[in-house]
């Protein structure tokens, strides 16, 4: 699982180190690249067979759904592969750094699944409008986790 917030710099040629942390997941999938999309205000990075998955799902809905056709054409159409280098970089291609506003500075977020790339300045609009969603919903998240499994049958009071 991606998780942390890294700050990095984007080379002259769009190239963009890879936490550490990140490429060792990366690594325990026996994959050397990652498949890119433009998401939201970032670019986000999943592992191959993490790519493969959301495929799978978005096959697996309704055809002929007007949204759905939407989600898949922007998503799939968006994607690149993207190897690792040998300093464990990868090359972020041109249309989606600008789409995402990725010039020099670029926070990584890991966010489970998968990694997103935001210009710094995204990222910090994105966190001044989000720090509320923690005091306003939980959805359904129980935090602190508890200790242990609840019973099953009778809700907890």
């Amino acid at each position: 699982m991606f998780k942390g917030t890294y700050r990095y710099r984007l080379d002259g040629k769009g190239r963009l180190p890879v936490p550490p942390a990140f490429r060792r997941e990366l690594a325990a999938t026996g994959a050397r690249s990652f498949v890119v999309t433009l998401l939201d205000e970032g670019v986000a990075a999943y592992a191959p067979v993490d790519w493969e998955r959301l495929e799978a799902q978005l096959v697996a809905l309704p055809a002929f759904s007007k949204p759905v056709k939407g989600l898949t054409r922007l998503l799939a159409s968006r994607a690149s592969d993207c190897a690792l280098d040998g300093q464990g970089r990868i090359l972020l291609p041109p249309a989606l750094r600008s789409a995402a506003g990725l010039v020099r500075e670029a926070t990584v977020v890991g966010v489970l699944n998968r990694f997103e790339v935001w210009s710094a300045e995204r990222w910090t609009s994105f966190l001044e409008s989000s720090e509320r969603l923690l005091e306003d919903v939980s959805l359904g998240v129980e935090w602190p986790p508890s200790s242990g499994p609840r019973p099953q049958g009778k809700p907890s009071r």
